[in-house]
Parts: structure tokens; C-alpha cells; sequence
């Protein structure tokens, strides 16, 4: 899913007001990591990762990996953050801002 910069500027603002779901650590992305982050996107659609400094990998990195392998957008990457969105395709509970269409 592309996101447009206003719609990535309302998900950044979403994404300040919560505490990382997950810390990825030595083992960085394992497939039990993929599966809880799967079960995580069943029930919320925005997700933020710490990647803790015993973590060798490169979390811009590990946020396309991760992102690949749950088939959700890379919101941000900053610092040692990650945020993800993966809307519901259901029952979407975060409403986008509508992308403008260009002439």
C-alpha cells in the first residue's frame, strides 16, 4: 500500500501517542516474531517497534523485512523505531485522509 505524505503525516501523529508493542533483540525477526506481529495486526492496525541495542540489524532494514513479510506499509523508521500500518480489510478502524487527485 503506498501512503501519501499527508496520510503518512496523520499516521506519524497517531503513532507518538503510543508505547512500542514489540522489542526485537538479539534474535532480531524470527518466524515467531512474524506470527505474533500477524496476531498483533488482527486486532490493531498501527503498530510501533523498539529495536533494542543487542540488536545487530539496521531497523530501516528490519522495517522492510518485517514490513514484506506482514504485508503491512512502513509508516517511519526513526532512530531505533519502526511504525507499521496494515488496515483492516474488514472493519478499518483508522481512517485515512483522503489522497488528492492530481490534474
Amino acid at each position: 500500500m503506498e501512503l501519501t505524505s499527508k496520510q503518512r503525516a496523520y499516521l506519524k501523529s497517531l503513532a507518538s501517542n503510543i508505547d512500542p508493542a514489540f522489542n526485537l533483540g538479539k534474535a532480531s525477526v524470527t518466524p515467531e516474531t512474524i506470527t505474533a506481529l500477524d496476531e498483533f495486526f488482527s486486532k490493531n492496525e498501527l503498530l510501533k517497534i523498539s529495536v533494542l541495542k543487542n540488536c545487530e540489524d539496521n531497523a530501516g532494514e528490519l522495517a522492510e523485512i518485517i514490513a514484506g513479510r506482514t504485508r503491512s506499509t512502513v509508516v517511519q523508521v526513526i532512530g531505533r523505531k519502526i511504525v507499521l500500518y496494515k488496515p483492516d480489510k474488514e472493519n478499518p478502524k483508522i481512517e485515512l485522509p483522503k489522497a488528492s487527485k492530481k490534474a
